[in-house]
């Protein structure tokens, strides 16, 4: 089967544009379809100051709400990043194999340091190598593919180049992955910022729906979402950005179009209150489960533990392949050497 992996970091609480871009499609398409790993890449929540506490507690959340978004520990593996220490094992090596330029260029790198050094700081040495990180949680798995929306594309890429050269360099040890971009809803907007991704780690709110959410805030967050002064509802990304994302989030919920569902709406009103109870029905299970989940903190904790146990088991030959053939001696091999000989 082939191989997909893919991971959701516990920097915020999780939102709509995560369930509708990524975890719906995990769950009802990859898991049935490939031989899946999700992770909570939790090591990739330290590149930014972080409250520990809090990290843990949304590393917990995220993986609670992974399951009950509908992912089944029987057919797909479901861990968390720092339980499995092959991602950090194969992450220097590849740091080794990486160079400066190429970590400098990446997109998120360039925004967040500029954006700090205008505030007169500076960003952690950990946010300039975790695209290589990213690269190790992809490559210790063998994976084929790996699911992302079209920002993250470029970190895909990333591991690609290192896969080639490593295997140029010392012998083919890795698998050379391929990124997949949902087709539908991969990007949901901010509804209070429609040219904006709806994002977890963005703590303003108004313009975010939270899986969490309980049904009437979502409610009034879709009902006081922006739109524009037109009075016609017209489907236009561009132009209309602020009615798109409505059409867009409604036909994701609902199975629709969003082209041929501007022409069902005469008001910006009625759309939004069809938009508002779609993504109330939508989330709705979701929430059933995630307190479900929540009353029984034993069973996630064993699917963590059997997840990582059975990630170790895929990941390790392969890192301990990458550790041979970048020419680090194995642990306990007899070195031919006196010295060392007579010390043991």
């Amino acid at each position: 089967m082939t191989r997909v992996f893919s991971g959701i970091k516990p920097t915020g609480h999780l939102t709509l544009g995560n369930y509708l871009g990524a975890m719906r499609q995990w769950a009802a398409v990859d898991q049935h379809q490939a031989d899946a790993l999700f992770c909570v890449v939790d090591l990739h929540a330290l590149t930014v100051h972080h409250d520990p506490a809090r990290v843990r507690r949304l590393s917990r959340q995220s993986a609670t709400l992974l399951l009950a978004s509908g992912l089944d520990p029987a057919l797909c593996t479901v861990f968390v990043q720092s339980h499995v220490d092959e991602h950090a094992r194969l992450s220097y090596l590849l740091e080794c194999v990486a160079t400066d330029g190429e970590m400098r260029r990446m997109i998120q790198y360039r925004e967040k340091a500029a954006r700090e050094q205008r505030r007169g700081g500076s960003v952690r040495l950990s946010l300039l190598t975790y695209p290589v990180l990213m690269a190790a949680d992809i490559l210790a798995y063998g994976t084929d593919e790996v699911p992302v929306g079209h920002d993250q594309t470029q970190h895909v890429e990333l591991a690609r180049d290192l896969a080639v050269r490593f295997n140029q360099r010392y012998g083919h040890t890795f698998v050379v992955p391929r990124a997949t971009n949902p087709s539908v809803a991969a990007r949901v907007m901010n509804l209070q910022e429609p040219s904006s991704k709806m994002g977890k780690s963005d703590d303003t709110g108004p313009g975010i729906v939270y899986l969490l959410d309980e049904p009437d805030v979502v409610r009034k967050k879709v009902m006081r979402a922006v739109t524009d002064s037109g009075r016609d509802v017209v489907y236009d990304r561009e132009a209309r950005p602020g009615p798109a994302n409505l059409l867009e989030i409604l036909a994701a919920c609902s199975g629709g179009n969003p082209e041929a569902l501007a022409g069902v709406y005469e008001s910006y009103g009625d759309l939004k209150r069809d938009t508002a109870e779609a993504v109330v029905e939508v989330l709705r299970p979701v929430r059933e489960r995630h307190k479900e989940l929540c009353a029984d903190p034993g069973y996630v904790e064993g699917v963590l533990r059997d997840g990582a146990e059975r990630a170790r088991g895929m990941a390790r030959p392969t890192v301990d392949a990458a550790y041979r053939a970048i020419g680090l001696l194995p642990a306990g091999a007899d070195t031919g050497s006196p010295v060392l000989n007579a010390a043991r």
